[in-house]
């Protein structure tokens, strides 16, 4: 036996213990019947206007899987914007960038209160080419990356938030907090 082949198996048992004192808790700890999970269960998200709306409550309700008695709504503003970066020599526009920001509110059912205000948005850069079909299929395609990436931000926020509180009567209590907006 090499002395290689010796230390690899006592690094393997030593890993655990060295693990222990590790800060990182799992976020979806408790599976289904989770703080994070119950509290994610537990929020509806309403209509949002426009295609961008239309887009992100979509990826928001799938997302959170809702069907776990309402307790909580989560209301979503966005802003959409598409603006022209580059310029050929004939002055038209050689790129876009289409930009998606969400303010969004968790508000607590019960009594009306905010409890989690923040913003999540993303961006992605668009060429614009001599087909006008494909311009407009090219920002449509950045549109719905954009909702993905948004909603995937928020349901995360809303995880990290709701980590660690203790579930009562298949609710997780959340108290009044707020999230500064994404950079």
């Amino acid at each position: 036996m090499t002395r290689r082949s010796i230390l690899a198996p006592l690094m393997l048992l030593g890993l655990p213990a060295l693990m222990g004192g590790c800060a990182l808790h799992p976020l979806y700890a408790g599976g289904a019947s989770g703080a994070v999970a119950t509290t994610l269960a537990g929020v509806q998200v309403p209509a949002i206007q426009g295609k961008a709306g239309w887009l992100m409550e979509n990826a928001l309700r799938d997302r959170l899987q809702g069907g776990n008695g309402t307790r909580y709504r989560l209301d979503v503003r966005l802003d959409d914007q598409i603006a022209g970066l580059g310029v050929r020599r004939d002055d038209s526009v050689a790129r876009e960038r289409r930009t998606l920001r969400a303010r969004y509110q968790l508000v607590d059912l019960a009594n009306g209160s905010v409890l989690l205000d923040a913003s999540a948005g993303s961006d992605a850069g668009i060429d614009v080419v001599g087909s006008e079909y494909a311009t407009i299929a090219a920002e449509n395609t950045a549109l719905e990356r954009l909702s993905d990436i948004v909603a995937d931000q928020i349901v995360a926020r809303l995880a990290v938030y709701a980590r660690g509180r203790p579930v009562l009567h298949g609710h997780a209590p959340l108290p009044a907090a707020t999230i500064p907006p994404a950079p």
